[in-house]
């Protein structure tokens, strides 16, 4: 670091006191003087990154462990984007004695593939933004001076593999109720595997429709604040995906090991999954024991206007009288005041809308009677609101297409950012780690090596050394650090 503290003392402490005082001079320029403070550190920063990274290069030049399998083949520039600026430094590229294979040693103690050019907090950075805008306004924001193009982000997107929540808390939560609310919104394909493979139907229609799923685990629903009308979900944790057949029953058996982890469920009186009642939704609860299902309140309510809506100004009062023929009568009841309203259609319109209400609400009669009781901890749901906020807002509210890779793969994203995870730790996650060698040794500098390295450095410093007093210098403690990561050489 003896370059960037050379560089700090000679060019940033002059230009940190010019911009001082040309604040001093008029005080209404203080955005500028904040804007001028950035840029002067900014660029110190990406300075010591450098001087960081070819200071490793220069160790393994120097290494005595390096030496005894590697020899020095060439040396190169490399560019690599962070979240901070670009940083282009010298690396090395070295030989192998034994089996002739060339190797930058550098990349793999960073574990930095060799053709990588972003770091892992610039590619944490391009997700953070990406799953809440665009994929182009995650490249444009993966770096405060650089960008990448939309399809580097849509690429590292594709790539991505999600961790499961193996989490397993010492002391499960102990509680009375608890709610799964399950829906799905549906986005627009402009290919499934490849451009071109949309089929078109008789009515010249293509099959470019894809269910994206929702599902999210809550313990209750509270105020935001004791005075506020504004309600808010007791612990949510969020599941989305894309999946049917297979991949739909390991999807719930996600959601089911979640649930285990995290709560003693032999305590719990009830688990409510709150639905419109989907083929998904209800295979899912089979793999689940114990579960009770109501019908949204949505569903429900869109079901019972369209049994009403030509009642015109008495199609309230119709709609309450359906309300109590499900939670205190009879299918047949309540099939009998369906015919009845029938008879207030003019003509034959109406009547197909009609049938399918009444056949949803039948092949829900129990769900639909349990969420208009609403006894036993039933709560009011949102599952509309949610879908809208989880998944439309980012993947269906305004025109665009995905792939079935990129839907998946950006649901299941919203439903890891949602839940409040970190993106460095998704980043991580992939696998990049390279593996340290077999027999990897490294030797610990002698108190003589210190020693002289110190009074080396004390020359190369000459007016800085008063700046750094250290028990032992930083210098050497990185000599240290370092030589435990020269792997196998």
């Amino acid at each position: 670091m003896i370059n960037s503290i050379k560089y700090f003392e000679e060019k940033c402490i002059n230009r940190f006191e010019k911009l001082e005082d040309d604040f001093m001079k008029n005080p209404t320029k203080l955005a500028e003087y904040v804007y001028g403070l950035t840029d002067e550190l900014h660029k110190l920063g990406l300075e010591m990154i450098k001087e960081s990274l070819e200071s490793m290069d220069m160790m393994l030049q120097k290494s005595p462990i390096r030496l005894k399998h590697w020899v020095v083949e060439a040396h190169s520039s490399k560019q690599l984007t962070t979240s901070l600026g670009d940083v282009v430094f010298r690396k090395t590229l070295f030989t192998n004695k034994e089996t002739g294979k060339s190797e930058y040693l550098l990349d793999r103690i960073l574990g930095i593939d060799p053709n990588e050019r972003l770091t892992e907090d610039a590619e944490a950075r391009l997700l953070e933004e990406a799953v809440q805008t665009s994929y182009r306004r995650g490249g444009e924001e993966v770096s405060l001076t650089t960008e990448v193009s939309k399809q580097t982000v849509k690429n590292k997107i594709h790539s991505l593999e999600f961790p499961k929540n193996e989490e397993k808390p010492e002391n499960k939560k102990v509680v009375d109720y608890l709610y799964i609310d399950a829906d799905e919104d549906h986005v627009s394909l402009q290919f499934r595997e490849k451009k071109g493979d949309l089929k078109e139907n008789e009515n010249h229609q293509k099959n470019n429709c894809l269910i994206t799923k929702l599902v999210y685990v809550y313990e209750g629903i509270e105020n935001e604040s004791p005075k506020s009308k504004r309600h808010r979900l007791v612990n949510p944790y969020y599941f989305c995906g894309v999946n049917s057949g297979e991949g739909n029953q390991r999807f719930w058996d996600e959601i089911y090991e979640y649930l285990s982890n995290h709560y003693e469920l032999g305590k719990v009186k009830k688990i409510y999954v709150n639905s419109d009642g989907g083929s998904w939704i209800k295979a899912g609860m089979n793999r689940i024991a114990g579960i009770t299902h109501v019908l949204d309140e949505f569903h429900l309510e869109k079901y019972l206007t369209k049994l009403t809506s030509h009642m015109k100004d008495s199609k309230e009062d119709a709609a309450e009288e359906l309300r109590t023929a499900i939670r205190n009568k009879t299918k047949a009841d309540f099939i009998e005041l369906v015919e009845k309203l029938k008879g207030y259609l003019t003509g034959e319109t109406g009547i197909e809308r009609m049938e399918e209400a009444k056949a949803y609400i039948l092949s829900n009669w129990t769900a639909a009677r349990i969420r208009l009781k609403h006894k036993d901890g039933v709560k009011g749901s949102s599952t509309e609101g949610h879908v809208s906020h989880v998944l439309s807002s980012r993947m269906s509210s305004r025109p665009m297409g995905w792939s079935e890779v990129g839907a998946r793969k950006m649901s299941q994203l919203r439903a890891y950012y949602l839940n409040g995870e970190d993106m460095l730790k998704l980043i991580r996650y992939q696998g990049k780690k390279l593996p340290k060698a077999a027999g990897a040794e490294y030797d610990i500098l002698s108190s003589t090596q210190i020693i002289a390295s110190e009074k080396n450095r004390h020359g190369e410093l000459g007016k800085y050394v008063e700046s750094i007093s250290h028990s032992m210098s930083l210098q050497n403690k990185k000599m240290v650090y370092f030589n435990t990561h020269i792997w196998g050489l």
